[in-house]
């Protein structure tokens, strides 16, 4: 027997949930919602909440122990995201940019940069930009393009 499809949800500061319900109720696929805290999840068999304990990256190797290559895991978390690409996972950001492995090396690399400039930096810093209608609207392209290349195997 196959398994299930499933999309693996870092659900913290995820503004793509509700996307993901849709997307995932066309292709009858699983979806684990992950977080340190309880939250409203919709009423579905193929829907379940995983709160984790508070302890550090709890959830993000919640995800990472259950991430295959039948799973979508949906990240903003890079080092999250490289975890997930070793267990064969297809991972997203929430602004549906694939993670893979040609990608990957060059977004930690970054990252790493980011960070020793905020380190840096004096006073608050900028942050990222506002989620925009082009950010959900690419993410919900990006995920029905996996689903549909998970399906079809």
């Amino acid at each position: 027997m196959t398994e299930p499809l499933t999309i693996l949800v870092d659900a913290d500061a995820c503004p793509v949930k509700d996307e993901i319900y849709c997307v995932a109720a066309r292709y009858g696929a699983q979806v684990r919602v992950v977080s340190n805290s309880a939250f409203r999840i919709p009423i579905d068999d193929r829907i379940r909440r995983v709160v984790v304990s508070d302890a550090f990256d709890a959830a993000d190797d919640w995800i990472a122990d259950h991430s295959g290559p039948r799973s979508v895991v949906v990240t903003g978390d890079i080092l999250l995201a490289e975890r997930c690409l070793k267990a064969g996972a297809h991972v997203l950001s929430h602004a549906g940019k694939p993670f893979d492995s040609a990608s990957i090396g060059g977004a930690i690399a970054t990252r790493a940069i980011m960070a020793d400039m905020r380190a840096g930096m004096d006073g608050p810093g900028g942050g990222p930009p506002p989620f925009t209608r082009a950010d959900r609207a690419r993410f919900l392209q990006a995920l029905d393009r996996v689903m549909v290349s998970l399906a079809r195997r």
